[in-house]
């Protein structure tokens, strides 16, 4: 408890800072999860105070259980990034084991910096909240594919594991499916995977790629967005945004990439995918034996027709 304390009172611009993530928050709004101690307004109405105590407490801190506070304090390595982790406990409701896998993958020094033209083609707001969401790299560490595996071994992979890819993406994206097909001028196109926002409320085209970024991939991910906004999009909803993950990119090739292109997109890259073990890709001595008796199958037939010939 001292080194909670410490790390907060001791740090420069901690108050500041604190009292600028209190006031982000609307708690008539919030749900209430796992409180670990009381709080209530004073006379004035202008701070909290924890029950019993003198010290100031700040609102939000009260909405964070005590044993996330431990993991933050002990592995952030400043009061900035321990007010992120504590703003996203709360807004994302996340579980201790969620805050972990989260601080491991880094999260704070990936989240919204991935490479995106979303201030410019967005409204400001909309812009803000788009570039958020979004990560510079994926840690896709929950799937594992053989070596020399292609998209649509990637993509097979990750629709198997939804649920943990959703968790990777973030708060409110809902899956809507993979090869999504859409009919433009006779032909058909398939989209990769296709996600609805329910924050920015407009639909969030994902290409996969399991090379490195190619300046082509932006028009193919352009003209997808443009579909989706003229064949699926209904007025009410904002523009779609697409989002291109490829497994490495070039911050110089984004931007060229992008010049021109009037429609919002950003470009990420993963990382972490296991690679399968060649004993895990060899068949079983099941489908072995299966594969011997329909070849046995297939020999007596042919031998029976060359007798009758």
């Amino acid at each position: 408890m001292k080194k909670w304390y410490s790390f907060y009172a001791l740090a420069e611009d901690s108050d500041d800072l604190i009292q600028a993530v209190d006031n982000k928050f609307n708690f008539d709004s919030i749900k209430l999860q796992q409180i670990g101690a009381e709080i209530k307004e004073d006379d004035r109405g202008e701070k909290l105070h924890q029950v019993g105590a003198e010290m100031v407490f700040p609102a939000f801190f009260g909405f964070v259980p005590w044993r996330h506070h431990v993991e933050i304090v002990t592995k952030c390595k400043s009061v900035v990034e321990a007010l992120f982790y504590l703003q996203k406990t709360i807004e994302e409701e996340w579980s201790r084991n969620a805050l972990i896998d989260c601080m491991k993958a880094d999260l704070y020094h990936n989240t919204g910096t991935a490479n995106t033209n979303f201030a410019e083609k967005l409204p400001g707001i909309q812009g803000k909240i788009a570039q958020e969401i979004v990560k510079d790299t994926y840690d896709l560490s929950f799937i594992s594919l053989p070596r020399g595996y292609d998209e649509t071994a990637l993509e097979e992979a990750l629709e198997q594991n939804i649920t943990r890819f959703l968790l990777e993406l973030g708060t409110g994206f809902a899956f809507i499916g993979r090869q999504k097909e859409i009919v433009v001028s006779g032909k058909t196109r398939k989209i990769d995977m296709l996600f609805y926002h329910i924050r920015l409320k407009c639909y969030v085209v994902v290409e996969l790629k399991a090379v490195s970024f190619e300046p082509e991939f932006a028009g193919k991910l352009n003209f997808y967005v443009n579909a989706v906004n003229d064949l699926i999009r209904t007025p009410d909803e904002n523009p779609t945004i697409g989002l291109l993950i490829c497994k490495d990119k070039d911050q110089t090739e984004v931007q060229w990439a992008f010049q021109g292109i009037q429609t919002p997109m950003g470009v990420a890259s993963y990382d972490n995918i296991k690679i399968e073990e060649i004993k895990k890709q060899l068949p079983t001595e099941e489908q072995i034996q299966q594969r011997i008796e329909l070849a046995e199958e297939e020999f007596n037939l042919s031998k029976g027709k060359r007798s009758r010939d």
